[in-house]
């Protein structure tokens, strides 16, 4: 593999894992135009399975931090996830049956969504003791299995880890905080990266080589989005709204290059 293309893929890994490090999730959403358009991952399916392997390892990687600070609710992630695992190997087959430009096309509609999404601000209210026992299990127990199977479905035929789409779902069906619900999120990042990681390897649809890459550069990445993070502490708000900009714009661009590949 070209110098070049080594270089790329890291560094490409190294923006996803800064910008997650500074904003949070949603920053894994610029992993797959990255490696089509930047380090010229092809086909498309490619890009979005090698995608996949990269955001799980990311994600397991942020979840020990999480799970040692406490702010993992592990019973409400299993379940979570657990159906989201359903979800996310069915999104896989029906991505891979699509047309690759298709799916580009539908990636960028996507990704203008997310950016508008994201202007919004998230609130951090909620019920910090909520828990998945024999006597909430008849309220949360429907929620946490819908949400979870449908954010699978969607994460993993896009090949992305949704956690803009966990986060508020498992606020909206448990009510827990925002702070539990990111760390919590991370189960589910990592259980839908990994299976839609392991459809795709199991169709040849995998670049290891560039995965490893990425993922090393998104160490990198998530280290100096930390040291930034402490430094831009007040101006977290501000960065958000910079990288939703940023991801509406890439997303208008997806969608424009998919109108002509399409045309």
């Amino acid at each position: 593999m070209p110098l070049a293309t080594n270089l790329l893929a890291t560094a490409s890994g190294s923006v996803v894992g800064l910008v997650l490090a500074l904003v949070g999730g949603g920053g894994s959403i610029l992993a797959v135009p990255l490696l089509v358009y930047l380090v010229g991952v092809s086909p498309p399916h490619v890009a979005i399975g090698t995608s996949a392997l990269a955001v799980s390892g990311s994600a397991f990687t942020n979840l020990l931090a999480h799970a040692r600070a406490g702010n993992v609710k592990w019973r409400c992630a299993v379940v979570f996830a657990g159906a989201g695992v359903a979800g996310a190997l069915l999104g896989a087959e029906l991505a891979k049956a699509l047309d690759g430009q298709k799916l580009l096309f539908l990636f960028g509609l996507l990704m203008i969504v997310v950016g508008l999404v994201m202007f919004r601000p998230r609130e951090g209210v909620g019920d910090p003791n909520v828990r998945l026992t024999a006597d909430t299990a008849r309220t949360l127990l429907p929620l946490l299995l819908g949400i979870g199977f449908v954010v699978g479905v969607l994460s993993a035929f896009f090949g992305i880890g949704g956690g803009f789409l966990i986060v508020p779902g498992l606020m909206f069906a448990t009510g827990m905080p925002l702070i539990f619900a990111i760390g919590t999120s991370l189960v589910a990042v990592a259980a839908f990266g990994a299976t839609t990681a392991a459809s795709y390897a199991a169709s040849g649809l995998i670049d290891w080589s560039i995965a490893a890459l990425f993922l090393v550069g998104g160490v990198v990445g998530g280290a100096i989005g930390v040291a930034l993070g402490r430094v831009l502490a007040r101006r977290k708000r501000a960065l958000s709204l910079l990288f939703a900009s940023l991801v509406v714009t890439v997303g208008v661009y997806v969608v424009a290059r998919g109108i002509i590949a399409l045309a």
